[in-house]
């Protein structure tokens, strides 16, 4: 009897053991795969003006490659890794999706539009058409665009011109329009739920609890800063470049490859802050909610204890 009942406790013990194993397995098995989803799709990204332009020489393809792979890397480290060291809201969904859904669509659309003045096709005239239209309807004084426009150099052309008009006035478009679309998201999803479990040191790793002040007070000016830095940016970089240089060179900003990705920093950057600005405040607001509530139930509790002691008394 009593080797069966070891038989039995050490079998079942085993059973956990194997159970445990198996689940941490499965999990490791799910962030890895997401992590390799993640780093090829930013790969993706990266490569794709290359593979949209034509013309591209050997020694291009090469050199976006090995940026391709050292940006993949990186994705892929900081998502299969249990605390990220850089990139936030790893596990705060939607956040970098729309922000990634945002860069593929201004990489792609300007990519197809500037390809279309060497090797025209209807597509790619048609995407060409939209942003021109795009660019003139964006196009009034003391616009980002406008001010985009004059960090050329003298020697820029009517031509040049439009070029340039044509990219920024679709990568702000697109940044605008992923804005809305994040904001409304999180008012709908009600992000971050307070109902569910949201780490806050993991989704802000660049963010140090430890430095001093309430927490709370510190992510809402945070939240203030990244909002104001990300609104005047647009405007800032131009008149900044302007007032430091004589203008860019004309030949740096209408080639292709500088001008897609040009126009992608300049309207992803800001776009990005404003996010992210908006993200923080609503964590704050989150820990303001699971602080009062934790404040009122021990209020409660307390109240209960001690009508319970006056009870007994």
């Amino acid at each position: 009897m009593l080797d069966g009942v070891r038989g039995v406790f050490s079998s079942r013990f085993r059973l956990r053991v194997v159970s445990s194993i198996d689940k941490g397995a499965r999990t490791w098995l799910n962030q890895a795969t997401g992590a390799v989803v993640r780093a090829f799709l930013v790969m993706v990204v990266i490569v794709l003006p290359s593979v949209i332009l034509p013309g591209i020489g050997t020694d291009t393809r090469q050199i976006v490659a090995l940026m391709a792979l050292f940006a993949g890397g990186l994705v892929f480290v900081e998502y299969n890794a249990i605390y990220p060291s850089l990139i936030e809201f790893r596990d705060g969904a939607p956040f970098n999706r729309i922000r990634f859904l945002m860069l593929l669509a201004i990489v792609l659309f300007v990519s197809v539009a500037v390809a279309d003045r060497e090797q025209p096709s209807t597509v790619s005239g048609l995407f060409r058409a939209l942003g021109d239209v795009i660019g003139q309807a964006l196009d009034f004084p003391y616009s980002p665009v406008r001010l985009a426009t004059l960090m050329l150099d003298d020697k820029a052309t009517a031509q040049d011109i439009a070029v340039v008009r044509s990219a920024t006035g679709t990568a702000y478009l697109i940044s605008i329009l992923s804005l809305a679309v994040f904001v409304t998201v999180l008012k709908l999803a009600g992000w971050p739920s307070t109902k569910t479990a949201f780490n806050v040191w993991v989704n802000l790793p660049t963010f140090d609890p430890t430095a001093g002040g309430d927490v709370v007070d510190r992510l809402e000016r945070d939240a203030r800063v990244n909002i104001s830095v990300g609104f005047l940016l647009p405007f800032l970089v131009p008149l900044v470049i302007s007032a430091l240089t004589s203008g860019l060179p004309t030949q740096m900003i209408a080639s292709p490859q500088p001008l897609i990705w040009t126009s992608a920093a300049w309207a992803f950057l800001p776009a990005s802050l404003l996010m992210r600005g908006v993200a923080m405040g609503r964590v704050a607001d989150m820990i303001r909610v699971k602080r009062d509530r934790k404040v009122a139930a021990d209020a409660a509790e307390a109240a209960s204890n001690r009508d319970d002691d006056e009870d007994r008394t």
